[in-house]
């Protein structure tokens, strides 16, 4: 998504995101198939180079299909990593040096840890 979209302006972004999600949210494979044609043909004259990837990519993109739509959302969706990575920075951000590497690695755990419980009760 993010570099399907970096090729397109602000103004068309909503409409084109939403054109994209034809193809992600498919129930099946042929028809995200038909959505990537139907999507490719609508903006390639204005935006020539947003779809390619999706094209030069499809075998790799393809696999998700076999998942429920459930599971495909979770798989798709990187706001756990970009939280995991935040605690890892926080971390990192108080303590530069580590005296050994048993040290960092009970800090890395105790991140884990207390990024989970948030996750778990995130109001408590």
């Amino acid at each position: 998504m993010r570099n399907t979209l970096k090729h397109v302006p602000y103004k068309d972004k909503k409409t084109f995101a939403g054109d994209l999600k034809t193809i992600y949210q498919a129930a099946t494979e042929e028809k995200a198939h038909e959505s990537l044609m139907e999507v490719t043909e609508k903006w390639s004259d204005k935006y020539p180079n947003a779809m390619k990837s999706w094209g030069t990519n499809w075998d790799a993109i393809v696999p998700i299909f076999k998942f429920s739509a459930a599971v495909r959302k979770i798989i798709y969706t990187t706001n756990a990593i970009e939280s995991l990575n935040s605690t890892y920075k926080k971390l990192n951000r108080q303590r530069s040096v580590f005296p050994s590497d048993r040290a960092l690695l009970k800090a890395l755990y105790f991140g884990n840890r207390n990024s989970y419980q948030e996750m778990e009760h995130p109001f408590a």
